[in-house]
């Protein structure tokens, strides 16, 4: 398509990095052009159907990867307008300052990162402002200091997630109201008002918002840099390579395959990728060419390599009394974030999850055969069920890594196993915590539908790591300000840049890192 218009910036992606980027660079009156690869995820009532969005996975994207051994397997994810954040629990969470030095696992070393805790915080807060976080500062002992409060109060506990709010702290641990992304307005009593768009249901977590509630990266930010004139995107485009100027020093086109199979080239001053951590690393894989052999920005061998995804735990407990609750995604506890008593080393952190239903315990239903007594209905089991995430860091390992072979297929090799311990005794702490919570000790049930109905390598929707950042051109693709070492114009904005991963949701420091880099864009464009 030789004549394609010329663009200051090409943003590939449109999820938590690329969105909020683009976010940041549309009022500059620059050129920007947003490729995404899906389309914009229909409305419909399947939306919130816990039949279709789990048990079927009817919005995943219709696509196999394979693991070390040559099986096939169903990857989590989603291609459509805002990216995994259509289907995200929307809960925020920055990294805490610990997280920005080296950390000492049981399995090995958590790395530093190129800045600290201090370099991001500005843009925590700014981004936090932008997608409607919830919350208040202060109430989790072990969290970064916060140079703004949130723009908005926390999501209010209804009573049973109340009572074991209080029933954690009689236990001298402190519990705190989960941060989390929602256009919400609450009357004195914590209920939605009639103007309100979050409605307070309890199809928050692993759903696209049907009201558009939740802040996904579509209504937050690509709805609005779409307004500005000099923004464009064009949707159902897969980028299939990049390709360099014949020095090797710059992305030279970026080679997109459109919904008739008609491939054309779009040119931009600048380009970033924003595919998520698999499809980035692949991107960048499959663009080889004469001057970079192994691939862009992979001078350093690097890219596709150090791959996480948290080491996670989704659990239902089953409440002694009745649990009404419809939006139950409202209380956190990092007690053992980096430590125990009974410990030296990190845990992990602990948040509720969206409240189960009867349709999605009867998809369970085949792994707990013996597990809870036959004669419970699933409709009994829900009523009384409170759901549990449980979230450790996995390690960067150089063998954890994504390839691709010679048909361009995507392998991902992963160690299963890889820094499991705290999360084992993070699990421990919860169950021996049930008895004096109100709930059936006996009881503390995988709630594998969260986690791609009990294939771990499946779970990627916490996918980190395999283009990350460094101040050492050897062992590192991409310098602090996100842009490959080896290439002028190349830079990677998603959660791929991460070092290490922590143990809370990345999306809140994709976004906030989208905005430091959108300042360093507009300061380059200048």
């Amino acid at each position: 398509m030789g004549d394609s218009p010329h663009y200051d910036v090409i943003i590939i992606g449109t999820g938590a990095g690329g969105g909020t980027l683009a976010h940041r660079l549309a009022p500059s009156g620059k050129r920007v052009l947003l490729l995404e690869r899906g389309d914009y995820l229909p409305r419909e009532r399947d939306n919130w159907d816990s039949t279709a969005v789990f048990v079927r996975g009817k919005y995943r994207a219709p696509e196999f990867w394979y693991d070390k051994d040559g099986n096939t397997f169903p990857p989590e994810v989603n291609y459509y307008v805002g990216g995994n954040t259509k289907f995200y629990g929307a809960a925020l969470f920055r990294l805490r300052p610990e997280d920005f030095g080296e950390l000492r696992h049981h399995d090995g070393i958590s790395p530093a990162w190129p800045l600290r805790y201090e370099d991001l915080e500005p843009y925590y807060t700014q981004a936090e402002h932008l997608y409607l976080v919830h919350g208040r500062h202060g109430e989790d002992p072990w969290e970064g200091p916060a140079s703004a409060p949130y723009a908005h109060g926390p999501v209010e506990h209804e009573p049973r997630i109340q009572q074991l709010s209080d029933d954690l702290e009689k236990r001298g641990l402190h519990p705190f109201h989960l941060p989390i992304g929602v256009n919400l307005t609450q009357d004195e009593s914590g209920r939605a008002t009639h103007s309100s768009v979050c409605i307070r249901c309890n199809r928050v977590d692993g759903f696209p918002c049907l009201v558009r509630g939740k802040s996904d990266a579509q209504v937050i930010c690509v709805e609005p840099a779409l307004q500005h004139p000099g923004v464009e995107m064009v949707t159902r485009a897969r980028v299939v390579r990049l390709e360099t100027d014949p020095a090797g020093r710059r992305v030279d086109a970026v080679v997109v395959r459109l919904a008739d199979g008609a491939e054309v080239r779009y040119t931009a001053d600048i380009v970033v990728v924003s595919c998520g951590a698999v499809n980035s690393a692949a991107l960048l894989l499959a663009s080889a060419d004469d001057r970079h052999p192994q691939g862009l920005a992979n001078r350093s061998g690097v890219v596709g390599r150090h791959y996480m995804r948290h080491n996670n735990l989704a659990l239902m407990a089953l409440s002694k009394e009745p649990n009404d609750t419809q939006f139950q995604k409202t209380l956190a506890l990092h007690d053992w974030y980096l430590g125990a008593d009974d410990w030296d080393y990190p845990l992990g952190g602990i948040q509720m999850l969206g409240k189960s239903d009867a349709e999605q315990i009867h998809g369970e239903a085949p792994r707990w055969a013996g597990a809870v007594t036959p004669d419970m209905p699933f409709e009994v089991l829900a009523h009384h069920a409170v759901d549990f995430w449980l979230c450790g860091e996995d390690l960067p390992l150089p063998d954890n890594r994504i390839t691709l072979d010679g048909d361009g297929r995507i392998h991902l090799a992963l160690d299963e196993r890889n820094n499991i311990a705290g999360l084992q005794r993070l699990r421990h702490k919860l169950q021996h915590l049930l008895g004096h919570l109100g709930m059936h000790e006996d009881h503390l049930l995988p709630h594998s539908i969260y986690l791609h109905k009990g294939m771990p390598i499946g779970a990627t929707a916490h996918q980190a790591g395999t283009v990350r950042f460094g101040d050492d051109p050897d062992s590192s693709a991409l310098d602090v300000h996100c842009k490959a070492h080896d290439l002028d114009n190349l830079y990677v904005v998603d959660t791929s840049f991460f070092p290490s991963i922590g143990a809370v949701n990345p999306s809140l420091t994709a976004m906030a890192n989208a905005l430091r880099v959108g300042d360093h864009l507009l300061d380059r464009l200048r």
